[in-house]
């Protein structure tokens, strides 16, 4: 027999304990792994569908909202995103889609694949959404029946004003498509004071849970759009409308899919630490971790990508110095250091890092290793 068909020297895997500073995912705190290998029961199991129950309550509070709508969908960020607007968006329709950055034209992706007209809205990557650009694109197409835009923009770390753009979305009518993949759990995020209509984020970043989740909320008024739609929803699998079915309604839940059971244990566990420390307080402490690698990466010559007014405190894109090999000292930093930091994309890759300071992750030992391993590689 060949011996392609006899993997005998394959072992198990067994990683190294990296320390994961860059765009996601983030570091994992022990409880979380832990709740990861707890027992597995069914996915339909009574008290599996009473934990699903506290997560979807634990998720209403990290999004500050009442919706009811408000699920993790079983797929990462990505499908998150594809899950808001394969339901909302049908053919023929408008949709002003902003981009400042890589996840804006995933966006406008999405809207063409469903077979909409996306209206776009450009903004230099490293700045926020320009709310004045949103307002005009607006002006020349009343008939828009959506404003999408990411709220922390993952590939530059530039935060957008979702409360102004939701507020110049809804004098024209229009839902809001809103990008919460950074920002869910790192800066304030409030859904319902500032009438958000479809959010999504993702479990590896802020939440600091296993990647392969995405927390998305509904506001009525969305789902009143997905239950009046014309033609069926493109995706069978992100289909709310049956989904929903399995989220909520009592006692029996209906079969729509296998739920990946200990991923959802592992994100509730991360969402009772969010709850237990507080929103405010984990939005301060990342602020107060961001505030301690800025003086630190100043102080070694680094400037920021995004201004002051406009930067993430969780996501710190920064230039790289001229001559530098910049995968060189990414690739030092993980094989001395057991450290990643990120690379740049689209317009900033090879020109910007990208280091992130994520849920468990933006703790002092991590800023501390990271300027130190930073200074000491570069020199």
């Amino acid at each position: 027999m060949s011996s392609f068909y006899s993997p005998n020297s394959i072992q198990s895997f067994i990683p190294p304990q990296r320390t994961l500073m860059g765009p996601g995912p983030s570091d994992i705190s022990p409880q979380v792994l832990q709740a990861l290998s707890r027992p597995t029961i069914g996915h339909l199991d009574p008290l599996f569908i009473g934990m699903m129950d506290e997560l979807k309550q634990l998720l209403k509070y990290a999004f500050q909202t009442e919706n009811e709508f408000t699920i993790a969908v079983s797929a990462p960020g990505s499908a998150g995103m594809e899950t808001c607007f394969v339901n909302l968006i049908e053919p023929g329709e408008k949709v002003v889609v902003c981009r400042n950055g890589v996840f804006g034209e995933r966006m406008r992706e999405n809207v063409v694949r469903c077979g909409g007209e996306a209206i776009i809205v450009d903004d230099e990557w490293g700045a926020p959404v320009s709310v004045e650009k949103v307002e005009q694109a607006l002006k020349a197409n009343p008939d828009a029946v959506a404003v999408a835009f990411v709220h922390a923009e993952t590939s530059t770390g530039a935060l957008s004003d979702a409360e102004a753009i939701s507020q110049v979305a809804r004098q024209y009518d229009a839902l809001s498509i809103v990008d919460a993949v950074t920002s869910l759990g790192g800066v304030p995020l409030l859904v319902d004071e500032w009438q958000l209509d479809a959010v999504y984020s993702g479990s590896q970043k802020c939440l600091s849970c296993v990647p392969g989740l995405s927390p998305v909320t509904l506001s009525k008024k969305a789902v009143d759009k997905i239950q009046k739609r014309e033609t069926p929803v493109q995706s069978w699998f992100l289909d709310q409308s049956l989904v929903l079915g399995y989220w909520s309604g009592e006692g029996k839940r209906s079969y729509h899919h296998t739920a990946p059971v200990n991923s959802l244990y592992a994100l509730h566990e991360s969402l009772v630490a969010l709850k237990n420390e507080g929103l405010e307080q984990a939005w301060a402490r990342h602020q107060s971790m961001h505030n301690k690698l800025k003086v630190g990466l100043e102080k070694l010559g680094f400037s920021f990508v995004v201004s002051e007014g406009s930067r993430l405190p969780q996501l710190n894109a920064i230039y790289i110095p001229e001559g530098t090999d910049e995968a060189k000292v990414r690739g030092d930093l993980l094989e001395q250091y057991n450290l990643e930091i990120g690379a740049g994309l689209g317009s900033l890759a090879g020109k910007a890092w990208r280091i992130g300071l994520m849920g468990y992750g933006a703790r002092n030992e991590n800023v501390s290793l990271c300027l130190r391993a930073l200074e000491e590689v570069m020199n």
